[in-house]
């Protein structure tokens, strides 16, 4: 069993339902979505193009995927998330688009955001005492000949490239894909999300991933709301309280099969 430290929004935010629908799949229940209808692009190739991502869901990693120490459990895991949560302060990014990291497409500040790149930073040193050493294989499937001088350090120091100096806020919608398929998707995505990055996204959770087995769909095991639980509204505190009952309550039961043929043996790291 692996864990993630992410972010994503609420499960009835829009945002979370239009992705959730391009992608395919509910990050919260596990469920397969119906997939958009959209001019000009075939069902059959969104789901071609989006398989990579619907494994994963929709979220901004911070912390990727990692085994627990053997000293280490669930329960200390998630009172550490909730003391950490409870001393960070919401944000905004001021807004998103739909651009392209590497190969891949998704939604980006427009303008880097240096309060979430901190919190970032902040997550992974906090965290890093659950997290397993890397193995041999998992430092060489993270192909180390291709990494950058920071990043092969960042690999070794917190067991991913792509953290401190090098982290980038990306909320991946496809897998890689190639110029002339990134030609296709890219209208198309504009034109499904631009009326809702028109205003800012707020920072007001980090959510807990699980994958119960190798390959397996990842999914919202818990949020866990910003701030201190006594400076929130009450309407807004009983909300949170009854959606993460309700994201726990679902992780209990292994995630639904997903459809459009997830391959289980490709390596993908979102944000």
């Amino acid at each position: 069993m692996r864990y993630a430290i992410c972010f994503t929004p609420p499960m009835g935010d829009p945002l979370s339902v239009t992705a959730a629908s391009w992608l395919g799949r509910s990050v919260y229940t596990g469920e397969p979505v119906e997939l958009p209808s959209i001019a000009g692009l075939a069902v059959s190739d969104i789901a071609f193009h989006t398989a990579v991502a619907r494994r994963f869901g929709f979220h901004a990693m911070i912390m990727a995927p990692f085994c627990l120490r053997p000293c280490m459990d669930e329960a200390q895991l998630l009172k550490a998330m909730m003391l950490f949560t409870s001393d960070e302060t919401p944000f905004e990014i001021e807004r998103l688009e739909v651009a392209r990291l590497s190969q891949c497409w998704g939604l980006m500040p427009q303008m880097p955001s240096q309060p979430m790149h901190l919190l970032a930073a902040r997550v992974i040193q906090a965290f890093d005492r659950f997290r397993s050493p890397l193995s041999e294989e998992d430092i060489e499937r993270a192909d180390p000949d291709r990494l950058t001088a920071p990043q092969f350090t960042n690999l070794h120091r917190w067991g991913d490239p792509h953290v401190m100096d090098e982290y980038r806020f990306h909320m991946a919608l496809t897998g890689p894909l190639n110029a002339d398929a990134g030609r296709r998707v890219e209208a198309p995505l504009r034109q499904l999300f631009q009326s809702l990055l028109i205003e800012p996204l707020l920072i007001g959770s980090l959510a807990l991933f699980i994958e119960h087995e190798p390959g397996a769909p990842m999914r919202v095991h818990s949020q866990h709301p910003l701030g201190k639980v006594s400076a929130r509204p009450r309407g807004d505190k009983a909300r949170h309280l009854v959606a993460a009952r309700s994201v726990q309550d679902d992780a209990a039961t292994p995630p639904a099969p997903v459809t459009a043929g997830i391959s289980s043996g490709l390596a993908f790291r979102a944000g």
